[in-house]
């Protein structure tokens, strides 16, 4: 089968990624958006009710208004928002079609390889974020079907044994929701206290659920053993065994940096990993391959985010159409 021939491929269905799609759109160029999973697979993973730290108008791509009911939407009015774009929009995007090989060809072209066929494309934009490899905590027991490193709604939780591990927004939110619920949560935080970039709304209540004991903390600790009706935890001041039922472990999730190595993009040695690429242009060490978005901060992902990304889009296609020019 002859490969489907386009002027740029975007690899990411995310927010970011339709930004691509629409600035290339805009530009006249015949484009395409390959998303691994549903329209802004990322979002769809937050907590069922999650709410932004970011104001609307700072999540909105392409000129197109994002109307919330209070100034920071949640995330069913995200995904309500970015589907009416890509439906407006009609922009062109294929879902649940994972790429597997980003590969030059002899005509300065690339060859795109997914589960379903093959593209080719003269650029190829990489906007796919880092939600998908969870942290793992490396430890006995964590493959278990009780361990989840995703949280989506409390009610599953309801009176129930819980343990949250982290610190941060993703575990605040889920021992909050489920200790509403009626879940007995308990929290394990490797730090001596609460995240400092927990929302500010959320750190005040977490902190004092946590000083009059309705959910119970240990800082300084971490998870030494899951097993099917306890975890065994590492304290300052020894093991602790604690009956459990279910394990949260919202540990932070990283970008797939090895499909960048695959493709030949370079990293930094360091621990942070960060891709190269030009901040003017968003064109990595690889001719007229691009990186849009979180990926762009290698390990680092909370550098950047929807509202510091979108403008990646705007100077990715006008290196491209300077090139056409």
């Amino acid at each position: 089968m002859n490969a489907i021939k386009y002027d740029v491929i975007i690899i990411g269905g995310g927010p970011i990624g339709l930004a691509c799609g629409l600035e290339a759109q805009k530009a006249n160029l015949s484009y395409l958006i390959l998303e691994k999973g549903c329209l802004v697979n990322s979002l769809y993973n937050y907590p069922a009710n999650m709410t932004f730290f970011s104001t609307s108008e700072r999540l909105e791509i392409g000129d197109i208004p994002f109307v919330s009911n209070n100034a920071k939407p949640t995330r069913n009015e995200a995904l309500e928002y970015y589907r009416r774009v890509a439906i407006h929009k009609k922009l062109n995007i294929k879902l649940f079609e994972a790429v597997l090989s980003v590969k030059s060809t002899t005509n300065k072209t690339y060859e795109i390889v997914t589960k379903k066929r093959a593209y080719e494309a003269t650029h190829v934009v990489i906007a796919s974020g880092f939600y998908d490899i969870p942290q793992k905590l490396g430890v006995k027991g964590e493959d278990l079907s009780k361990v989840t490193h995703y949280y989506k709604d409390p009610h599953f939780y309801a009176f129930q044994k819980v343990l949250v591990v982290g610190a941060n927004n993703s575990a605040v939110d889920a021992a909050l929701e489920t200790w509403r619920k009626g879940a007995d949560v308990t929290m394990v935080i490797r730090g001596e206290e609460i995240g400092e970039r927990v929302k500010y709304w959320a750190k005040p209540d977490i902190e004092n659920r946590i000083k009059e004991g309705s959910i119970k903390a240990f800082f300084k600790s971490e998870i030494a053993e899951i097993t099917d009706n306890e975890v065994i935890v590492k304290t300052p001041e020894g093991l602790v065994t604690l009956e459990n039922d279910w394990v949260i472990s919202m540990t932070g999730y990283q970008p797939n940096l090895d499909f960048l190595r695959k493709i030949g993009i370079k990293l930094s040695e360091d621990e942070i990993m960060k891709p190269q690429y030009d901040e003017n242009s968003m064109e990595t060490n690889l001719k007229n391959i691009y990186l849009a978005g979180v990926i762009c901060g290698g390990m680092n992902t909370h550098s950047l985010f929807i509202e510091n990304s979108r403008v990646h889009a705007e100077r990715i296609i006008q290196k491209i159409m300077a090139n056409v020019e």
